[in-house]
């Protein structure tokens, strides 16, 4: 808890906000206690706060009750629903209003939500009454929405008309963008146009450009295992001791781990390496269609690993 906020207080949109994975029991279900403690773990390496049930999190892989239990587990486990931002995507939207409502009754940071992604080439009007049955439905005035943007897996667009359209109808409740499009142009555009939204980009070699021009945050995958890196890339510029080679010695050794990850199915990738890192073979557990990483697989991401070397006092 930070000292002097109650679970309901806001805090800064900013900061290293992991998108967490999801360690799983045998069967397959939420291993609560793994969960709640890697959370806090990265809560005490200087992460502002967590995002559970994204894309790294398998979030679509798992029920609407799974998701509201195990966002209830991590608080009552001590971890400050304030700083959490709770994914509530889904395909169907009552199933959004559902997550959404609840995460806004906890307390939670705020809420990250994808455009309408099953249906494909659906017009912009749809995208935008897709934001607002759940805004309404839900009907609270806590209520606070990062917008999701990922083209690659939706197909659907959040076109800067959507962006505009939602701030002018909604303007206390929109507070960022997560830009997870990999297109750095777009990434830049959205944030000279988004009216003092912070905009956190999916590809972590763009995070120091993008703090430059004050979005000092991420919403990354990364987190979870380079939170300290992720801080540094996110907030420290020249003038507060960051020198230039620091800066490029972080951005190369991120883009490295990234090589690492792209050479294999990258979720399964991200928990192979938890269990290098906890000595914890349960953390390779994926739910399908997912698949875990073979035993040849494993053995070759640990050789990598190795020689990449995790350093837990800098990463």
């Amino acid at each position: 808890m930070i000292l002097g906020m109650t679970t309901h207080s806001r805090i800064p949109h900013s900061g290293v906000w992991p998108a967490l994975l999801t360690p799983l029991n045998a069967d397959l279900s939420i291993d609560m206690d793994s969960f709640a403690n890697h959370t806090k773990a990265l809560l005490s390496k200087g992460c502002t706060g967590v995002t559970p049930f994204g894309t790294t999190g398998e979030g679509p892989s798992f029920s609407v009750a799974e998701r509201i239990a195990a966002v209830d587990g991590l608080i009552a486990r001590g971890v400050p629903a304030n700083r959490i931002l709770v994914s509530t995507s889904c395909a169907a939207l009552p199933d959004v209003v559902t997550l959404t409502r609840h995460a806004t009754e906890v307390g939670a940071h705020g809420c990250l939500m994808l455009p309408p992604f099953f249906l494909k080439n659906v017009p912009e009007q749809g995208v935008v009454d897709s934001y607002r049955l759940v805004i309404d439905a839900v009907a609270d005035s806590r209520l606070k929405m990062v917008l999701y943007h990922l083209p690659q897996i939706t197909h659907v667009n959040l076109t800067q008309r959507v962006i505009d359209t939602l701030l002018a109808q909604y303007p206390n409740t929109f507070i960022g963008i997560k830009d997870s499009s990999g297109n750095s142009v777009g990434s830049l555009a959205f944030a000279h146009h988004s009216n003092g939204m912070q905009v956190w980009v999916g590809n972590e070699p763009d995070l120091r450009t993008m703090a430059a021009v004050g979005s000092a945050g991420a919403v990354s995958g990364v987190g979870n295992v380079m939170p300290k890196l992720l801080g540094r890339l996110t907030s420290k510029f020249d003038a507060n001791g960051y020198d230039k080679q620091e800066a490029q010695n972080d951005l190369a050794r991120v883009k490295a781990f990234i090589d690492i990850l792209n050479r294999f199915n990258m979720t399964a990738a991200f928990k192979g390496i938890m269990a290098i890192k906890n000595n914890d073979a349960s953390w390779r557990r994926v739910r399908p269609p997912l698949v875990s990483l073979s035993d040849a697989e494993f053995d070759r991401l640990q050789a990598m690993m190795k020689i990449f070397s995790l350093d837990a006092a800098h990463d």
